[in-house]
């Protein structure tokens, strides 16, 4: 009796991880699912119910992170910006604990950190913007062919170009300096990310701004040709695309 016991027990148990397996799998794929659709505020609360199922579930600590930081971008508010981008940070320290060298797990990070870094003040927007390189080189160290990494190292490379006198200061008082950025390197990681992949319409606005901040506003009409033709894909390339087309007008 005590075996039949047993083995009752043991098959309930089985039997609950196995349901219990498949009802993460399927969240997780209704989840991607809604981002496709572009309904990212949905995938982002259906990502979160997987975690409360399993906190260690790295793909969807990685999305839960890069979806906290877009939807922390649309909103208004800075105490509303700040707290999405650190939802996305935490979320983005958990995946890099389960995964250290995991390139989602890292991209997720130099995202928080850089949203978290342009609405900081000039010592906090320096210490972040130490930590985007970081993570982005990381992210492209265990995948070389990390488009949006690449994207993620050109927003360094101009914002660091376009530091203030404050910012340059705080970054020589705290670091001794920072790496050297330029408009060519952030014009260089953009064009790398667009190679690598092509549908990337934000990518296409950040390079245009590059390369008209560099005096080469024929090459940054071209880029925002382009940019106004490729599908959306992505919740927020439709207004992406409206901003493209209203620097084309102001160009032209």
């Amino acid at each position: 009796m005590a075996q039949k016991l047993l083995a009752a027990v043991l098959f309930l148990l089985v039997s609950t991880h196995a349901l219990h397996a498949q009802s993460v799998d399927e969240m997780l794929d209704q989840a991607k699912q809604l981002e496709k659709q572009m309904k990212e505020t949905e995938a982002l609360i259906r990502f979160k119910e997987v975690l409360k199922l399993q906190p260690d579930q790295v793909i969807a600590l990685v999305e839960a992170s890069e979806l906290s930081s877009r939807e922390g971008n649309r909103q208004k508010e800075k105490e509303d910006k700040a707290r999405f981008f650190g939802e996305a940070k935490g979320y983005a320290e958990e995946a890099l604990k389960v995964a250290p060298n995991d390139p989602g797990a890292n991209y997720a990070m130099s995202v928080a950190m850089g949203r978290m870094a342009l609405i900081s003040g000039a010592k906090e927007k320096v210490a972040a913007s130490r930590e985007v390189k970081k993570y982005a080189e990381l992210a492209i160290k265990f995948n070389p062919n990390y488009a949006q990494a690449y994207h993620v190292l050109g927003k360094w490379n101009f914002e660091v170009a376009n530091l203030s006198f404050l910012e340059k200061n705080a970054a020589k008082a705290l670091f001794g300096g920072l790496p050297d950025g330029s408009l060519q390197q952030a014009i260089d990681n953009y064009e790398k990310c667009r190679r690598l992949d092509p549908s990337f319409i934000l990518n296409y606005y950040e390079l245009a701004r590059a390369y008209k901040k560099n005096d080469q506003e024929t090459q940054a009409m071209e880029v925002l040709k382009k940019a106004v033709t490729l599908r959306s894909i992505y919740q927020d390339d439709t207004a992406i695309k409206a901003d493209c087309k209203k620097m084309l007008e102001e160009m032209q």
